[in-house]
């Protein structure tokens, strides 16, 4: 899988349900470390709160997560929370759902539509964007033969992540993974141009 989704913004939410208030954030995170830092820094500013749940979820195949209910009944947070998660179809991303209890219990139920509805306006307000798994190649080639390849890069996608200019010039490329052997096929060509995929 190539291509896949981040939110495009930080989003929130605001949800209601028999005198409890939900707010909800959606952030994006960078693994599991920083989605800690960020799940601490809700529970410091929100401390007042009577619950804080969350749920992330990491990496184009969406298969590193985590959830917590912090103290509601199991199941009935941080899984309707990771639940809207996949249901956008966003990953690299952590969603806070903080509730204000307002005295009325919600019940089984109700607390799981609450939590889901929360983290869904938040994930909505954050909106989605895509993203392409990317790969980082090598290229040695004479001065030269420089132009072409560098031609070949003007006309894709592809970032020059470094570069070092002598009578062998030395590039590292960063480019989609999806287009990856298209292009590397034709800076082959070129004549003296040698290529390695960087691991």
């Amino acid at each position: 899988m190539d291509t896949y989704y981040h939110i495009a913004r930080p989003g929130e939410g605001q949800y209601r349900e028999k005198m409890s208030r939900f707010l909800a954030f959606a952030v994006p995170v960078a693994d599991a470390a920083d989605a800690r830092d960020r799940i601490k820094e809700y529970q410091n500013a929100y401390h007042d709160a009577r619950h804080i749940c969350w749920a992330y979820m990491l990496g184009p195949e969406m298969s590193d997560w985590q959830l917590n209910d912090n103290g509601e009944p199991s199941g009935t947070a941080g899984k309707p929370i990771l639940g809207q998660i996949r249901s956008h179809g966003v990953t690299d991303v952590l969603v806070v759902v903080v509730r204000y209890f307002g005295g009325i219990k919600l019940g089984t139920s109700g607390l799981i539509s609450a939590y889901r509805e929360a983290a869904s306006l938040a994930l909505d307000d954050a909106g989605s964007k895509e993203m392409h798994r990317m790969t980082d190649v090598t290229v040695e080639v004479p001065y030269i033969s420089l132009d072409g390849v560098m031609r070949i890069i003007k006309e894709s996608e592809t970032e020059i992540v470094e570069q070092k200019f002598d009578l062998l010039c030395r590039l590292r490329l960063r480019m989609r993974a999806d287009n990856s052997s298209l292009l590397i096929g034709k800076m082959s060509k070129t004549e003296g141009v040698h290529i390695t995929v960087v691991e």
